[in-house]
């Protein structure tokens, strides 16, 4: 199994034991499996055209079948995975302009949504992004990836709940869902680039120039594009 694949399982894992202790809902554990199925298919690791088996996914995250079908459910009206008659669930084709468009209309958003934020911030919520992005920092020099993930998600939530712009972050949380987190916080490289931008981001913040903020937070995008094209030029997965 794949390094990146098993520290995923572990969280389903994780989920699923809570399921039986407290009786986590099905449509919780659908939601998980399908990220997990997002991750694999966005990173490269379920490439265009190769079979997911329900079965397979049930036995690994040692869930039942009914949350594992429910999330192929999710993922073919997401255009993820496809249903073809006597193959089952395959994954669907995937371009490098998927990959552009995804990324672009994250940025574009993310970009507006930082811009108002940076028009009113106060020097206390500064201070609080400043110290979430101190404790990424540290999370990133020590190679700790499930908290690198983690922190960078809730940095860029913050950010967007300071927007007070309720659809439009809305809209985000739903195209971000097709990022896979943890390739890119396994990545020295990804990681690197990520503390630069969020330094320039929180620079521009300060300076409360929402001009500067629109570039700065759309070029944390357009990086996470490129880099991941390039990983999947390199495991030649394009369909189109």
């Amino acid at each position: 199994m794949h390094p990146l694949w098993h520290l995923t399982f572990d969280t389903v894992t994780r989920v699923a034991e809570r399921s039986k202790v407290h009786g986590v809902s099905h449509p919780q554990l659908s939601e998980t499996v399908a990220s997990l199925l997002r991750d694999r298919i966005m990173s490269g690791q379920l490439r265009p055209g190769e079979r997911v088996r329900l079965e397979e996914v049930a036995e690994e995250t040692g869930l039942s079948i009914t949350p594992v079908r429910e999330a192929l459910l999710m993922l073919r009206a997401e255009d993820m995975v496809e249903l073809q008659p006597r193959r089952g669930h395959v994954v669907a084709p995937l371009s490098r302009q998927d990959i552009m468009d995804v990324f672009g209309l994250q940025g574009d958003i993310a970009g507006e949504l930082a811009a108002r934020v940076a028009v009113d911030i106060t020097p206390a919520q500064l201070d609080d992004l400043r110290q979430q992005h101190e404790r990424l920092r540290r999370a990133a020099q020590a190679r700790q990836i499930s908290r690198v993930e983690q922190l960078e998600f809730e940095f860029h939530r913050s950010i967007n709940r300071l927007a007070d712009a309720r659809k439009l972050s809305w809209l985000l949380r739903t195209v971000t869902r097709y990022t896979p987190s943890r390739f890119y916080a396994a990545n020295a490289e990804w990681r690197e680039a990520m503390v630069a931008d969020h330094d320039a981001l929180l620079s521009a913040l300060e300076a409360h120039d929402p001009v500067t903020v629109r570039p700065v937070m759309a070029r944390h995008f357009t990086d996470g594009a490129e880099r991941l094209i390039k990983h999947l030029d390199g495991l030649g997965i394009w369909s189109g």
